[in-house]
């Protein structure tokens, strides 16, 4: 029987893996699933996420599964990238799926940090959930139980064994660092089950509460936000943190640009910062970052908006603040008449200002003509020279 997965990879520098397990009766592609993984790659993570056994893609007959197939399944998806890349450091579960990463932590020892979200803190809690579902289920081999719109065959073995799982025992014995994400606003799994998770596990721990969502993460960027902040906390627990040797020293005025084996996106660092490029889902990309395009422009706007507050600050000019809005596209010749060129295509970049403060009309006309003359604006405009050679 195989398991269906999905591998995430960073565009940039690998720090480590993280193994995802979603909640029941949901799938790797849940949205959820999908923003936390990309946030995760955007810190240099590769996360696998996959279906649970007879959910999804993956084979099997999920009226045959349980909590601890669920467990043995999470192990093996661990061999799994044992076997073929490196062990996860981090483990993400989501609902059901939490209670599981906690067990299964025990089961994989190179594990170094767990997070959960919206996990109950009892695995008899979904037991209590499926009998108010359909309370003749209990006593019956198998029934049918309608779960978010969707029915499900479950077997009464899935409720023998969710009543025998010690979760809160699991939690005690973790020897992790364990986050605990949870909605006040859950009404699948109560704030409660934060709670008494977080009671039940040692130091070091932190419960932060995802304000303004729900159970599964739903509204905008809630997924996004709550990726955002394991991607931060489980930096520290990356395989690869504080191991990877320094990028070599750029001056300033360099920049280096690294793609990965997989996918377009790719990360950029300078002397002192990093940050992503990437292609949109439609050219193939994962949306990752800004495009190459995007980059572009926002280097140009950063240089006009540097150059207008320069040159207010030193006349003293009572500019509060500037909007640049810019855009690229691609025109015929022709229709440029200010251009030395009468054939074929031509860039053209359209900016925008928006000047904010008590300015004086010939003020404002003297910034739009400094903006024009920004380092970055003359740069482009010039004639360059694009050497390029092999390293």
């Amino acid at each position: 029987m195989e398991l269906a997965a999905r591998l995430e990879r960073p565009g940039g520098e690998l720090r480590g893996y993280a193994l995802f397990a979603h909640c029941f009766t949901c799938s790797k592609d849940l949205r959820a699933a999908r923003e936390i993984s990309r946030a995760l790659a955007d810190r240099g993570f590769a996360v696998l996420r996959f279906d649970f056994t007879g959910l999804g893609e993956s084979e099997g007959d999920f009226a045959g599964t349980d909590f601890s197939s669920n467990v043995s399944d999470l192990v093996a998806a661990a061999d799994f990238l044992r076997a073929e890349h490196e062990a996860p450091s981090l483990l993400v579960g989501h609902s059901l799926g939490g209670a599981a990463a906690i067990v299964a932590a025990g089961r994989i020892s190179e594990v170094r940090a767990v997070v959960t979200i919206g996990a109950p803190s009892e695995a008899a809690h979904l037991r209590d959930t499926l009998l108010r579902a359909n309370p003749e289920l209990e006593g019956k081999d198998e029934a049918e139980v309608e779960l978010a719109g969707r029915r499900f065959r479950i077997r009464g073995e899935l409720l023998d064994d969710l009543e025998r799982q010690n979760v809160d025992a699991a939690v005690s014995a973790l020897g992790r660092p364990l986050l605990v994400l949870h909605s006040p606003a859950d009404e699948i799994v109560g704030i409660e089950h934060a709670e008494r998770l977080f009671a039940a596990a040692r130091h070091p721990k932190s419960l932060v509460a995802l304000d303004g969502t729900d159970h599964l993460l739903t509204g905008e960027n809630a997924a996004r936000w709550a990726g955002e902040i394991l991607a931060v906390w489980g930096g520290k627990y990356a395989s690869g943190a504080g191991e990877t040797p320094p990028a070599p020293g750029l001056a300033r005025g360099e920049v280096v640009v690294a793609g990965g084996a997989v996918g377009y996106a790719v990360e950029a660092r300078s002397a002192g910062h990093r940050w992503r490029g990437d292609e949109p889902l439609e050219n193939g990309g994962a949306d990752t970052g800004p495009t190459p395009y995007e980059l572009l422009l926002s280097a140009l706007g950063a240089c006009k908006a540097i150059t207008l507050r320069m040159y207010a600050d030193r006349k003293e000019w009572p500019l509060r603040g500037t909007r640049i809005r810019l855009r690229h596209s691609r025109i015929h010749a022709e229709d440029c008449a200010n251009c030395e060129t009468e054939e074929g295509m031509l860039d053209r970049i359209e900016t925008e200002l928006e000047l904010v403060g008590p300015l004086a009309d010939g003020q404002r006309e003297r910034l739009l003509e400094i903006a024009g003359r920004c380092p970055v604006h003359r740069a482009l405009e010039s004639e360059i020279d694009l050497p390029s050679r092999l390293s």
